[in-house]
């Protein structure tokens, strides 16, 4: 373990009041934190990259325990971070405002379900769906519920904001635009898509879904127009993943389990649809056997940046659907690097200056890992024990690593100086 160092180790359970209290006098105070803001899933572009530079040693600042239970989550969606305070939900129905300071409740909100949805964070106001099929707009500053929408799907997607619209997908029902005071401005229909992330650049949605279950693609959302459809003859599979743009290109991966696990890598031209390129491989597992596998592929899905790609300088890197980290030339889809590791990777990559930061599960022998990899060449550069596995790629918001595990824990990392 190269380049960690434990600042403080803090576990708090889900009586939030009293052992939050507990955990702002037990915390260590007299490291440098960053304050950057991270209000945006997968960052720009969708690319899963941070500008940030976080040089080693790393330390952990703080983490509470979330639940007392021995449940293993099959979710734990990423935060957002604004200013000095971290917002999640999470599977048992609470969403969080944290410190990111010292990991202090600043308030908790019940939803009627579990949460699964990505929230977003504007001056005022934080919003996020729930599985009881309602979207919430609560106070950024105290959680008082300002208003509430009711969807007629469950809400498992992403929320985003373009303009003075807050979008948002309900499961097999439809892609909805609110005003910021909880008015329906106009629906997108979505005849079948569940657990659904989309990417908005430049006032394009990628992907909107269409009349049927077989058309999604890039929606203008001005002109309330499709750019053109994905080429489903060519790409046949049952996940599509969360999209990133960088120049003239569109990246996403795809995974398939029926009769063992076929991933595969595109880059699309985001103007026309034609495939630039596509990379194809069958999983690699070591010592999964068929059931193991498909039981790895039903975690992944939900987890909704499941197979998202990051993009950093001429490089693509996709990690999160076996046990191989694959680095592609952005441009011409050759393989730059693989790196294969003991355990399944269990959550995407994200980078920050140079370094692939993406989580590993355990098994009888090795516990979970946050690992660190070089982004030029696959090199290992450090990985650290973890109390369960990440299930989604890690946030990087200013001098600061945040990410949950399965077991309920949430961390956030930061550089020891």
């Amino acid at each position: 373990m190269n380049g960690i160092k434990t600042i403080n180790k803090i576990s708090a359970s889900s009586a939030p009041l009293r052992l939050c209290a507990m955990l702002l006098i037990l915390v260590f105070v007299n490291c440098k934190g960053g304050s950057s803001d991270w209000v945006q899933f997968r960052g720009e572009g969708g690319r899963g990259a941070s500008s940030t530079r976080i040089s080693p040693p790393l330390g952990v600042r703080w983490k509470i325990k979330l639940q007392d239970n021995n449940e293993i989550l099959e979710s734990l969606n990423p935060p957002v971070v604004m200013g000095n305070t971290i917002y999640f939900g999470s599977h048992d129905g609470n969403f969080y405002a944290l410190d990111a300071e010292s990991g202090y409740m600043r308030w908790v909100f019940k939803s009627g379900s579990s949460i699964n949805s990505i929230p977003y964070v504007d001056k005022e106001q934080v919003y996020f769906g729930s599985q009881d099929g309602k979207l919430y707009a609560l106070s950024r500053e105290s959680g008082e519920e300002k208003w509430v929408f009711p969807a007629y799907g469950e809400i498992n997607s992403l929320v985003q904001k373009y303009g003075d619209s807050i979008i948002f997908v309900g499961d097999a029902d439809a892609f909805y635009f609110l005003s910021t005071d909880g008015m329906e401005q106009y629906r997108l229909n979505n005849p079948g898509w569940y657990k659904y992330t989309f990417l908005v650049d430049n006032g394009i949605i990628y992907h909107g879904t269409g009349p049927r279950t077989s058309l999604i693609g890039p929606f203008d959302i001005d002109t309330k127009e499709f750019l053109w459809f994905l080429p489903f003859e060519e790409i046949r599979s049952t996940w599509y993943s969360f999209t990133a743009v960088k120049g003239d290109l569109l990246y996403m991966g795809t995974a398939d389990i029926w009769g063992g696990t076929e991933l595969a890598f595109y880059a699309i031209n985001r103007h026309t649809g034609s495939i630039q390129w596509q990379a194809h491989s069958f999983g690699v597992f070591h010592a999964f056997d068929p059931q193991a596998e498909y039981n790895f592929f039903l975690r992944n899905i939900d987890t909704l940046d499941f197979m998202a790609p990051a993009v950093w300088k001429d490089y693509v890197i996709f990690a999160g659907g076996d046990c191989v980290v694959r680095a592609f030339d952005a441009i011409t889809g050759s393989t730059r690097w693989e790196r294969t590791l003991g355990t399944p990777v269990s959550s995407p990559p994200t980078i920050a200056g140079g370094r692939v930061y993406f989580g590993v599960m355990g098994n009888d022998f090795t516990p979970p890992k946050l690992v660190c990899l070089s982004a030029h060449d696959g090199r290992l550069l450090w990985d650290m024990d973890l109390e369960g596995s990440i299930l989604s790629a890690p946030v990087i918001a200013g001098k600061r690593i945040v990410f949950g595990t399965d077991k309920s824990v949430f961390y956030v990392m930061e550089e020891v100086f």
